[in-house]
């Protein structure tokens, strides 16, 4: 039987899994893989002309080192240029703002502008991370899909969802900290109808990400953890450490964001590059997006002056890159941040406490703690830092130090998600009320009243009678416009405001004339949710929007207040 791309609509419009809306994020999911995948590809082919190996910046001379960042910056503002400026707008940040605003809707300008943008970035030096670009990149494709096929603007956001999903698990290969990922930090909710297509949308990912660049993890070089429950306090101590530092880190990019976004973007960017030039000319593992610096800490024997500069100079790099505005991500700069600061509190402690790999140990839980502490995702990190790892051991020290960074940081030290924080500096929505939350899950299509009976320029006394002998059909009135102001739309609900009860008077319909109400119904697009729907009438608390498809004139479906109220009181759909 052939089921009309309508009915599939209609049917997606319900906040439940379906095969639809499975096969929608297996789809969306691959095209999203493969485009994030396109995108590693692209940072390395450029790396290649250059650097011996990945990421590598050592084998750089110093002046190199110096001028990269820069030539990098220029080319990132001729591609804005010539996308326009208002198109910079990049990475998770936005992701998140966009589905609160526009459903996970991504403009196309500004996903060119992420791509060709980061690539540039991650490949001159800057200290950025390459999950911001998969975000970007999942979400706008995931959401294209939804947006081609005219779907109802709740499964979009699903559609979305996956996406981004399917991004982090082809850029990490971490299908299940992909999927909480999504589900902790950018949805903020577990809902089964958005977590199973979530979770094959990764799935996909995963095995894409898999087929090109192989089943091995950035970290499984790390040998089996050696910590045993004497070291448990040291690991309190490092954990204190990072929820102190992962505080201050959110606190002083806030600030360079606030500072610099009075002053145009060339410069901004020209002074990010010539701070990482400089930065990189002396310290040259801290460019990157980490992987170099996580090498250089797994060295043995490093002196602690060393580190310490190590671990200042990704700081300052990462702060005003991410501050000043070079698209890019945070989690990758957080994770060496991490685990430069487990090395300099390693090399501390193993000189007190016994364990050969102790020094290893400690970089795998200043991962795990720097970064849960600064996204202020625990559950997320967790699982990251293991499937990452492939250790399934540090499970309960990982656990310690997350708990502990965690608590350090968001009560003690007031510190929220940086994602939040970087919402907030740069003035972009994210939270809406409790109200429209709700309603968002829900499309107008699956709760439309569609028994219409439709009435051409009617008399009073017609639509009384009508109303009194249609009792199952929503009557609407066409009228022509009285003016050439009027919308070419000019559609009525009408209602009575008393409850008719047996009358033989044959008079009754003439008697009822001043009972009679025509709400002017508001037109909503077929993908609208009921949050659209809320927010037309909520301030007269009454009447109906009416549904479209194509012609604004072509009447489908009405949703009435009352419909809004019976399910926001009873969690009913009538």
């Amino acid at each position: 039987m052939i089921i009309s791309i309508a009915t599939i609509r209609k049917h997606l419009a319900l906040p439940k899994t379906s095969w639809q809306i499975c096969l929608l994020a297996i789809i969306g999911g691959a095209a999203s893989a493969l485009l994030v995948v396109l995108f590693t590809l692209t940072i390395e082919e450029i790396q290649q002309l250059y650097l011996i190996k990945r990421d590598n910046y050592n084998s750089l001379d110093e002046v190199s080192r110096f001028h990269l960042p820069i030539i990098g910056s220029l080319i990132i503002l001729l591609m804005a240029w010539l996308t326009g400026y208002k198109y910079i707008r990049t990475g998770i940040p936005f992701v998140l703002h966009r589905l609160k605003v526009a459903h996970g809707i991504i403009p196309f300008k500004n996903t060119l502008n992420q791509f060709w943008g980061s690539a540039v970035a991650l490949a001159s030096g800057f200290s950025v991370g390459r999950e911001g670009p998969a975000v970007h990149l999942g979400a706008a494709c995931s959401s294209y899909l939804g947006s081609v096929l005219k779907l109802p603007y709740n499964s979009t956001r699903t559609l979305c969802a996956c996406g981004i999903a399917a991004g982090i698990a082809a850029t990490f290969n971490t299908p299940i900290a992909a999927v909480i990922f999504v589900m902790e930090v950018v949805m903020r909710e577990y809902k089964a109808h958005v977590f199973v297509p979530v979770m094959l949308a990764s799935i996909v990912g995963s095995l894409i990400t898999r087929s090109v660049f192989g089943t091995s993890h950035n970290f499984q070089h790390f040998n089996t953890i050696a910590l045993e429950q004497q070291h448990y306090f040291s690991l309190i101590l490092l954990a204190i450490v990072l929820g102190i530092l992962a505080a201050a880190f959110n606190k002083y990019l806030v600030v360079i964001i606030k500072k610099s976004v009075k002053y145009h973007i060339v410069p901004r960017l020209i002074l990010a590059a010539l701070i990482t030039g400089t930065l990189g000319y002396l310290v040259p593992g801290a460019m990157g997006t980490g992987t170099s610096a996580i090498d250089i800490s797994l060295t043995n024997n490093l002196p602690l002056g060393f580190l310490f500069s190590l671990l200042i100079a990704k700081l300052l790099m990462t702060m005003f890159a991410l501050g000043l505005g070079i698209p890019g991500g945070i989690i990758g700069p957080t994770i060496s941040i991490g685990a430069i600061t487990g090395a300099l509190v390693g090399a501390v402690v193993i000189q007190v406490l016994p364990g050969e790999h102790v020094s290893s140990d400690f970089i795998l839980m200043g991962m795990a703690g720097f970064m849960a502490a600064s996204l202020n995702a625990p559950l997320a990190t967790l699982l990251a830092v293991v499937e990452l790892s492939g250790q399934l051991e540090l499970v309960v020290p990982a656990m310690i130090v997350i708990t502990i960074a965690s608590i350090v940081s968001r009560q003690l030290c007031k510190n929220e998600s940086i994602f939040i924080m970087q919402l907030d500096a740069q003035n972009l929505l994210y939270r809406k009320p409790p109200v429209e939350e709700s309603l968002q899950n829900i499309g107008a299509l699956a709760v439309m009243k569609d028994n219409l009976l439709i009435l051409e320029q009617a008399s009073p006394r017609t639509i009384i009678g009508e109303l009194l002998h249609s009792h199952e059909s929503q009557l609407v009135i066409n009228k022509e416009p009285t003016s050439e102001t009027d919308q070419l739309n000019n559609y009525y609900w009408a209602q009575l405001d008393v409850e008719v009860v047996d009358d033989e008077s044959e008079d009754i319909e003439h008697n009822l004339a001043n009972k009679l109400i025509l709400h002017k119904l508001i037109p909503l697009s077929h993908q609208v949710t009921l949050a659209e729907a809320y927010l037309a009438l909520v301030e007269q608390r009454s009447g109906a929007v009416y549904i479209y498809h194509k012609d604004i004139n072509d009447c489908i479906g009405l949703v009435t207040f009352e419909q809004l109220r019976i399910y926001l009181l009873e969690g009913k759909l009538n």
